[in-house]
């Protein structure tokens, strides 16, 4: 026997720290302690249950075999040529079953007396029996067992529970793609950035992180979840902050319109760590979209810049537009006139006071607004309307197109 109080206290103590269910951590025991059964007095091919009363102690253990036929297996006889069927392993043989086509080289399994019984036999025990039917037969139970079970099924059991905790860790992720995540900083490794996310870690390329800022081990920081990969060995659960949609993510925790739908994030340009661009609709009669990101006071607007270091943030109203869309976008330059041109191109005319404002350092304002609007952006002075400005043009062909943000992420 067990010793129970033990066992269930450490059932309970594992499901409670790794997340998982007690029925579920049970499951993973009993199948490790068939495993090492199996290994000390099972034969090969057989398949071993285990069930544990956890009430009186008892452990019982069965093998089961499936109803077959010869539609269903082929059968050894004496003096074939080994042959095996694909995916089989052990000592194969050649018989085949029912008649094959020329040159069809399938195989049924091989019989294996330790986990088939013929539909004849099986007949004998259950009148009722029939193909595909599993028979269960009682095991030796053995003194030893416990000494050994304890021994051999220890590390299977962590391997399995292993399995188990990636598995409800990363059903806890999947839907957490394209939302904002909070965690340590952990250690730093050639640039990328390890992060503790509580039941999982997490890592930002160097690509993903803002340029120019630094990280400091324990840290507190907000994350964009940008996926989650299934193909590693520990669920790997891929974080950026330089992301557009992070930005967008951010203004909607920020914002309560944003959140209930209210206020739309209709695009965004962005050069992390220097300045990014946002373009916002209304979708409700009488909330200003501008002056919710903003708040009061621009609380709201100081808030996402606070997390993203100081990072200028320009919020411009969407419209349909475009000669509007194009002149909130150069905000907060004012514009006295757009003029619209073929194939997506616009001239945009300003006041010469305004012009190094509209242009931007090293042409900064300019090319995000035309990555916000998809539009080619040629900025000139209203006084000198035929010169061109260096640094004035930007075209979106040059650039991404704009990142719309989806609220319903």
């Amino acid at each position: 026997m067990f010793n129970l109080k033990d066992l269930s206290k450490a059932i309970k103590q594992v499901a409670e720290e790794k997340a998982l269910d007690p029925q579920k951590v049970m499951e993973v025991v009993e199948s490790a302690i068939a495993a090492a059964y199996k290994r000390e007095y099972g034969k090969r091919g057989e398949i071993v249950k285990a069930k544990l009363d956890l009430k009186t102690g008892d452990l019982k253990f069965w093998q089961i075999k499936t109803v077959v036929d010869e539609t269903t297996v082929r059968f050894v006889e004496e003096g074939e040529a080994p042959t095996l069927a694909e995916g089989e392993v052990g000592v194969p043989t050649a018989r085949r079953v029912g008649k094959e086509a020329p040159g069809d080289e399938s195989l049924l399994p091989r019989y294996n007396p330790e986990r088939h019984i013929t539909l004849e036999d099986a007949k004998k025990i259950k009148k009722d029996a029939k193909v595909g039917d599993e028979i269960s037969f009682d095991l030796e139970e053995h003194d030893d067992f416990g000494r050994i079970a304890a021994q051999a099924a220890k590390q299977s059991i962590f391997q399995k529970l292993r399995e188990s905790e990636r598995e409800s860790i990363l059903n806890e992720w999947r839907d957490k793609e394209g939302q904002i995540a909070s965690g340590l900083v952990q250690r730093f490794e050639r640039g990328h950035v390890y992060v503790d996310l509580g039941r999982a870690f997490g890592v930002m390329f160097a690509n993903e992180s803002i340029p120019g800022e630094h990280y400091r081990i324990g840290e507190r920081l907000r994350f964009l979840v940008l996926a989650v990969q299934e193909d590693t060995r520990l669920p790997g659960i891929i974080l950026s902050r330089s992301h557009p949609k992070f930005v967008a993510k951010l203004f909607e925790l920020e914002v309560p319109e944003v959140a209930e739908g209210a206020v739309e994030v209709k695009a965004i340009a962005r050069e992390p760590g220097s300045r990014t661009k946002i373009s916002v609709a209304s979708n409700a009669e009488g909330v200003d979209p501008v002056g919710a990101l903003v708040g009061q006071r621009g609380t709201r607007v100081m808030a996402v810049n606070n997390e993203l270091g100081n990072e200028k943030i320009d919020i411009a109203e969407w419209s349909d537009d475009p000669e509007k869309l194009i002149a909130n976008s150069l905000s907060p330059a004012k514009v006295a006139a757009v003029e619209i041109m073929p194939r997506r191109e616009a001239r945009v005319y300003v006041p010469e006071d305004q012009l190094s404002l509209a242009i931007g350092r090293s042409g900064q304002n300019v090319r995000l607004a035309a990555k916000l609007t998809g539009w080619k952006i040629d900025v000139r002075s209203q006084a000198r309307p035929e010169e061109s400005q260096e640094g004035g043009i930007a075209s979106s062909d040059e650039t991404e197109e704009p990142d719309a943000a989806d609220n319903g992420d």
